[in-house]
């Protein structure tokens, strides 16, 4: 018996300034989390509360990836967005030790269809 599909690998993204790279297995996102973007979404960050998703490893692109505008939505939003990368397991970490697991920081282009979102 063959494979139906080819399984992909996990995703990387380089490590600068070494020959490294970094699998991406999960990503983790807080949405909501600044009182000026709560408003622009139409809610108020007095009473509504961050809310966390998540998206497919596979939606991380190579440096210099050209994206095609997607079909099927005329309101296209990007975000720069802080990335932590995780570089240890753990549960239940205390607080006082959460900077222990971070492997490091990095910039990332978020990008959302919001005509489809709301």
């Amino acid at each position: 018996m063959g494979t139906v599909f080819k399984v992909q690998e996990a995703p990387t993204v380089n490590v600068t300034g070494t020959g490294d790279s970094f699998p991406v297995h999960r990503i983790y996102c807080v949405g909501q989390n600044y009182a000026n973007h709560v408003r622009e979404m139409g809610a108020n960050p007095e009473r509504e509360a961050p809310f966390f998703f998540s998206k497919p490893a596979d939606a991380v692109c190579p440096e210099g990836t050209q994206l095609p505008y997607p079909m099927a939505t005329a309101n296209l939003h990007h975000e720069v967005e802080l990335i932590v990368a995780v570089g240890k397991n753990g549960t239940n970490i205390p607080a006082s030790e959460a900077l222990d697991y971070v492997f490091a920081y990095s910039v990332g282009l978020d990008l959302t269809r919001r005509d489809l979102q709301k």
